[in-house]
């Protein structure tokens, strides 16, 4: 079984110099390239002559996370895909785990190892910690993070266990699968595109799994941070896509309760004295109107939607209820 470990990067030499000789170390299973995002930096030059064998993509736009692999992916014949940030330090034997899963479960289509956090590394990272999962109104949680809540990594989730989505910080797909799904939706750009991914090969009867023997550690917002409004915007917005084109129901009174759950958010970000937040979160709403076409019309042609949530509001188990940890929920 081959495997491509595949890093996007855009202007990220600093990241590639710090991050990039532990994947070299420790990946000996796979192929490793280089997908460039049209740098202007020199950090292709930097990656041609100091590691030679590292085989480099120049895609010809930065098009974000979406396009960027779309671009990049459409020219490797492996058989599993390892969509990797370049601002995660892989483990010895992190890669074994990961290739026997896909060896002996055919259905497993998309795989997630354990995050966690690079800088306190006994806690899960907020990416994707052990495994993410959506509520009713399709907002994201983890087994280990809930909102901005990171548990520590006691071994509570040292198993193989089935998830709905899987971390875009490594993400491992099947290339039969991603070229079925047609690729990353490139119109999210950037965040939570592995959601929807994810969300459509569960919709074509694909499992999803986080496998924790497998361990990496992750920076996470180094390319964009929480305390940027442009961050903000493409979660809340990119979120109202996936519910729109995925979610099994009635769409009307879901999204209605979204969108008045997303007004609470903005007027908190309000008194939190962020209102650059609340903009970006009115901004979001006005693009998703302005996709909502698109989105439907998806939506219309798309396979059979499965059960997709086990809690119909995090937002309410968190805010209300106080349950922090996600063996509480």
């Amino acid at each position: 079984m081959k495997i491509a470990v595949v890093i996007l990067n855009w202007n990220g030499k600093k990241l590639l110099e710090q991050f990039l000789p532990s994947v070299i170390e420790h990946s000996k299973e796979a192929t490793i390239y280089l997908a460039d995002n049209a740098s202007t930096d020199d950090s292709i030059d930097f990656v041609s002559s100091t590691y030679p064998n590292v085989k480099i993509i120049r895609n010809t736009e930065n098009g974000g996370y979406a396009k960027g692999y779309n671009d990049a992916l459409k020219h490797l014949d492996e058989d599993i895909f390892c969509l990797l940030n370049s601002d995660i330090e892989v483990t010895k034997n992190w890669l074994p785990p990961i290739i026997e899963a896909f060896k002996t479960e055919q259905k497993t289509a998309i795989i997630q190892p354990k995050l966690l956090d690079f800088k306190r590394k006994n806690y899960f990272e907020y990416a994707g910690a052990a495994g993410g999962f959506i509520d009713k109104y399709s907002y994201p949680y983890c087994r280990g993070r809930i909102f901005n809540t990171l548990e520590k990594d006691l071994g509570q989730y040292d198993d193989n266990s089935e998830i709905f989505w899987a971390s875009g910080a490594c993400l491992f797909i099947r290339n039969n699968t991603f070229k079925t799904l047609d690729g990353l939706d490139e119109r999210f750009f950037a965040h939570m595109e592995e959601i929807d991914l994810c969300w459509r090969a569960k919709n074509l009867g694909y499992s999803v799994k986080c496998i924790s023997q497998s361990i990496v550690y992750h920076v996470g917002g180094a390319t964009l941070n929480s305390t940027n409004p442009k961050k903000t915007f493409l979660n809340f917005r990119n979120s109202l896509f996936t519910l729109t084109k995925n979610a099994k129901g009635h769409l009307f009174f879901l999204i209605l309760t979204r969108l008045i759950l997303d007004g609470f958010a903005g007027v908190k970000f309000l008194f939190d004295l962020k209102p650059n937040h609340t903009i970006a979160i009115i901004k979001s709403h006005f693009s998703f109107y302005k996709n909502l076409r698109y989105l439907l019309v998806y939506r219309k042609s798309s396979h059979t939607k499965v059960d997709y949530y086990q809690r119909k509001s995090i937002v309410f188990d968190y805010f209300i209820n106080k349950k922090t940890n996600f063996k509480s929920l």
